[in-house]
């Protein structure tokens, strides 16, 4: 997929890669779409995730089970190369919906319960880079038996550390080595975790209160950030 421009703002149509193995999915998903103009477009599809890149699109729609292998462990990957991910699977399994969340997808849809408007609403509201909770997503959420705290993956804990420093979402993208959208990607899911457990926290304020009440972030741990380019150290 072409990272330069999914760096860039959507203003038009929002346009979707779909990797699908199963024609009838292909041509369902196609119909939802409607033929343009349409606020969504499906600009480019294939049995693979290789079968899309090089392709520009907005947001990546994505099967978990492609010809019989599951690619949960691809969506990290996809996800850090600045990928917006919209996982579309029939695997809604609680565990499997945590884990492609952890890894940085940016929603689940649930084949067997998505709805054209269903469908249409979470690709739009993920293309505008605002939080979305699906039933799948919910499910996984009020499930989660691990500690009684919003579980952030390592990435975004780290990419709240450096924000909490005074840092721009731009330089903890540089800093990080990835796109400020990821960035806004990881901040936006840690509050949607907390909103989800009951601890809105609509701010930076509040949410480095509930990071540091949970211990996710060491008091100590929000130093004055230092930006590279003064930093005398080593290179």
């Amino acid at each position: 997929m072409g990272q330069q421009h999914l760096a860039e703002p959507v203003t038009g149509p929002v346009t979707v890669a779909l990797v699908e193995d199963h024609q009838v999915v292909v041509d369902g998903v196609r119909s939802w779409f409607g033929p343009p103009p349409s606020p969504v477009e499906l600009v480019a599809e294939g049995p693979t995730i290789e079968a899309v890149q090089g392709v520009e699109a907005d947001v990546l729609l994505l099967d978990l089970n492609l010809n019989g292998t599951m690619v949960v462990d691809r969506v990290a990957e996809l996800c850090q190369g600045g990928q917006r991910v919209i996982v579309f699977s029939e695997h809604e399994e609680p565990e499997t919906v945590r884990a492609v969340l952890d890894a940085g997808a940016s929603a689940f849809i649930g084949k067997g319960r998505a709805t054209r408007e269903s469908c249409l609403e979470t690709i739009m509201e993920v293309a505008a880079d605002r939080p979305t909770v699906t039933p799948p997503m919910a499910q996984a959420i009020a499930t989660d038996e691990r500690p009684h705290r919003p579980q952030l993956s390592d990435k975004e804990r780290e990419a709240l550390l450096f924000w909490f420093q005074s840092m721009s979402k731009a330089s903890v993208a540089a800093r990080m080595g990835i796109k400020e959208r990821t960035v806004r990607q990881y901040i936006d899911r840690a509050r949607v975790k907390y909103a989800a457990a009951g601890r809105p926290a609509p701010t930076k304020e509040k949410l480095l209160i509930c990071a540091i009440q949970d211990g996710l972030i060491q008091p100590d741990e929000v130093t004055i950030y230092t930006s590279l380019a003064a930093d005398p150290g080593p290179r």
